[in-house]
């Protein structure tokens, strides 16, 4: 079939990569005067890169000063199995120390999150060879996801005590148990009892979901973005998506 004449360096660059089903066969495709295929090597090695980076930075972003707390994306609220509280609280005109006990768990999410650099980097090296092209094809959050799927048991148990920690620091508890009397009180006619939420498995997982979702985001970047391709590694196994 004719290829058109419109069709872009780019895009026939894509069309070639996902046609070809190794290295040898783009190479192949291209021509002996072109530049040579990525091995297999070079693609999980491209890819374990980007996820180090893209790692760093989003620790970075979560674990700053009101990291959680100002970003939309990754904003920890109050947990929904306790938001009975929240409301009646709120309703009252509690409003402060509501808006506290959320500053806090995000406190504590980002102070847990700084803890996260070693946690992925473990993570990353367990990636194979085989998973490269798959994950290099794939869309704009592939190794992110993969990422997600392989790891976020263990990300949890390493996780937990790091959280615990955090939330300890940070008073969390002493924030909730006012919430929870308040709460009994205004419902003691009706017999209501504030529910008691696991904050620490509430905050891990939450601060796991943040930080992916940032992941996500640096992932995307480095995919369409040449800019943020920071090393040589990443610029030649991605210039080649």
């Amino acid at each position: 079939m004719k290829m058109s004449r419109t069709l872009s360096a780019p895009v026939l660059a894509v069309v070639l990569l996902c046609t070809a089903s190794s290295p040898q066969e783009l190479q192949s495709i291209l021509g002996a005067g072109a530049p040579a295929a990525l091995s297999n090597e070079e693609v999980i090695s491209g890819l374990k890169e980007a996820l180090r980076v893209s790692t760093e930075r989003s620790v970075d972003k979560a674990g700053a000063t009101n990291g959680f707390w100002n970003n939309n994306l990754i904003r920890i609220p109050f947990p929904q199995e306790a938001i009975a509280v929240k409301n009646t609280l709120t309703d009252l005109g509690i409003n402060k120390p509501v808006e506290d006990f959320e500053r806090t768990l995000n406190q504590a999410a980002e102070l847990a999150s700084k803890e996260a650099v070693p946690v992925f980097v473990d993570a990353i090296t367990s990636m194979t060879i085989q998973d490269g092209f798959t994950l290099l094809r794939g869309g704009e959050n592939a190794a992110t996801n993969y990422l997600r799927e392989k790891t976020s048991a263990t990300l949890r148990t390493r996780f937990t005590p790091v959280v615990e920690k955090a939330t300890s620091q940070v008073a969390l508890t002493s924030y909730w148990q006012p919430l929870a009397s308040a709460y009994n009180t205004a419902t003691l006619l009706t017999g209501g009892k504030a529910v008691q939420p696991d904050l620490n498995a509430y905050v891990t997982d939450r601060a796991i979901d943040g930080l992916f979702t940032l992941l996500a985001q640096e992932e995307k970047t480095i995919r369409q973005d040449p800019v943020a391709r920071t090393t040589a590694l990443l610029q030649k196994v991605f210039a080649a998506q």
